[in-house]
């Protein structure tokens, strides 16, 4: 009475924690990679999966008295294969027996001992969605109430029947050790070839459990293994080098591109300074022009002296250096220069610098002149006038 107290206490214990994780599935990546192979090979025709490997087959063996069936089951179905009487001389045959009787396909298929519905006890229970992780060890705790056997006088198993929000609906399936050793006894040589064992609903199809412990299955050695793990290796460096290859190409592209983008902005860079250039001798030819034509020639300088200077006088040297006209010379009319140059408009202010110098030998006085060339007020260009109204 004490020890199923304390069952119950732990197994209420048990859901307290299981409740209080939140009803998480965490399947792992075994059971997410299981799926995830059933959903793509779902995908593929029955004989196609069934070729490459991906269709779940297995050979179903059921005792029923002194007759061994033999049974296929595909995804689509169980299929009869046939019906060997059994007796302890074909049980001590019985590998080499189904070696010859079965194809080679069908006898590498995994062998299941297939019990009937009557050798067990089915139980269904709810749990916490979180226990479908571990559902094997939480319905352990579970036989000592369900059932009328303590845990170790029974082989069991559990699976998932149906889902709702964070609980799940489990059955727990128990068959008495006794029933299940006297079964793998009856089989003969075939007992350590045999990978599960099952047992059949109410219908005849497998429950798909495993009563088995895993110290007891036998696991056929897949003689593709190795080479699917190098083609899987294969394909991934197949990939990661489309991938490092497809990146390599783009930084060439990026390098291009930046390339061109550089040689584009010299390019740039170059017409502009040519262009500013350009600008600059332009600006400067015409201002070249402006300032001559605002200014008189040299030409018009001396015919104007040589209409307005009289026969009486003659030049020893003009200069003209910069808008400063300088004339040096000798006349009889030295003194009334003054009045015959003033009135010109190619220049200003007229005027004797020092005193007059008579020379004995020409009977002349020598002088010395100055005057401003007239020089005209430059005409406003476009950039002169926008700069006169950005000014305030």
């Amino acid at each position: 009475m004490t020890a199923a107290v304390d069952n119950q206490s732990a197994t209420l214990s048990l859901r307290q924690r299981l409740g209080r994780a939140g009803g998480r599935l965490r399947p792992g990546l075994g059971g997410f990679w299981t799926w995830w192979t059933q959903a793509l090979a779902s995908w593929l025709p029955p004989r196609l999966r069934t070729l490459l490997g991906l269709a779940h087959e297995r050979v179903l063996l059921q005792l029923a008295g002194s007759e061994l069936r033999l049974a296929l089951e595909r995804g689509d179905g169980v299929q009869d294969i046939a019906a060997l009487p059994w007796t302890g001389h074909e049980a001590a045959q019985g590998d080499e027996l189904l070696a010859s009787l079965l194809a080679p396909r069908v006898a590498d298929k995994p062998r299941w001992l297939l019990l009937p519905a009557g050798a067990g006890l089915r139980r269904r229970l709810a749990f916490p969605a979180a226990a479908a992780e571990r559902l094997r060890d939480v319905v352990a705790f579970e036989i000592d109430r369900q059932t009328p056997f303590a845990a170790a006088d029974v082989h069991f198993d559990a699976g998932v029947v149906s889902r709702s929000g964070d609980q799940i609906e489990a059955e727990l399936v128990a068959v008495p050790r006794a029933t299940l050793d006297a079964a793998l006894a009856s089989l003969g040589s075939l007992d350590g070839t045999i990978a599960g064992v099952d047992m059949a609903g109410d219908d005849g199809r497998p429950l798909n459990i495993n009563l088995l412990a895993s110290a007891r299955r036998h696991r056929r050695a897949d003689p593709w293994r190795v080479w699917n793990w190098a083609f899987a290796a294969l394909a991934v460096a197949a990939v990661a080098m489309a991938m490092w290859q497809v990146l390599a190409n783009r930084r060439a592209v990026a390098d291009a591109l930046a390339d061109q983008a550089d040689a584009r902005a010299r390019q740039a860079r170059q017409v502009a300074t040519e262009k500013r250039q350009l600008v600059d001798l332009v600006e400067g030819m015409a201002f070249l022009q402006r300032t001559r034509a605002a200014r008189p020639t040299t030409v018009e300088v001396l015919d104007e002296l040589g209409r307005r200077l009289p026969d009486s006088t003659y030049l020893e040297k003009l200069s003209i250096e910069g808008d400063q006209i300088l004339l040096i010379g000798q006349s009889s009319q030295a003194s009334a220069l003054v009045g015959q140059l003033e009135t010109s408009k190619l220049w200003r202010s007229p005027a004797l610098t020092g005193a007059l110098q008579p020379d004995p030998r020409t009977h002349r006085d020598r002088f010395t002149m100055t005057a401003q060339l007239a020089i005209e007020p430059a005409p406003a260009t476009d950039g002169g006038k926008a700069d006169a109204r950005r000014q305030p």
